[in-house]
């Protein structure tokens, strides 16, 4: 790999950490406590443009340090695992297109599968939450599932921003690397 590759690797992690810090930061609260955001969108879009790896780590990153700044520092280090994990989730869909969509339904798809691996890693962090805070498992995952409404109402926010956004945000990145002077 090129030192210009290296450096723009960097700074694309850098930013798209910055864009899900940015995005966990513009909360919409809800009655349960709970918020909505729109982290996950720079997540699944940071996969998408501009890799597994590095979309994963920079979401994670985001993540991570939103968390440390804002009293949730005990949940950092789990979102950092998620973001890997739903991400995976995110790129297996994509590769079913090879990389290479070419319609907003495909998107959409993607970004199910991304909502799918959302929604169980949260009803299973939330399940061992309260596990740990006494519960027994089968109440403590009846009341996981009742604290996913948040859940679910992000993961169609994200669905919809990444279809709106991806298409435009592809061709400014491909027109912005890769007609450039080497």
């Amino acid at each position: 790999m090129t030192n210009n590759r290296r450096v723009q690797n960097i700074v694309l992690i850098a930013l798209f950490t910055a864009l899900t810090f940015s995005g966990t930061m513009i909360k919409i609260p809800l009655p349960t406590g709970a918020f909505i955001h729109f982290g996950n969108a720079m997540v699944l879009l940071a996969v998408l443009l501009v890799g597994y790896w590095q979309g994963a780590l920079a979401g994670g990153l985001g993540f991570f340090i939103f968390d440390i700044l804002n009293g949730f520092a005990a949940e950092a280090p789990y979102f950092l695992v998620e973001s890997f994990v739903v991400g995976a989730a995110a790129y297996a869909g994509f590769l079913i297109f090879h990389k290479k969509p070419t319609h907003a339904s495909q998107i959409m798809l993607i970004g199910v599968m991304a909502g799918i691996a959302k929604f169980i890693m949260s009803v299973i962090k939330a399940t061992v939450m309260a596990v740990i805070a006494g519960a027994d498992v089968e109440p403590a995952f009846f009341a996981a599932l009742a604290t996913m409404p948040a859940t679910v109402i992000n993961i169609f926010s994200t669905i919809f921003i990444v279809t709106l956004v991806f298409f435009p945000l592809r061709r400014a990145m491909h027109l912005i690397f890769h007609n450039q002077p080497q």
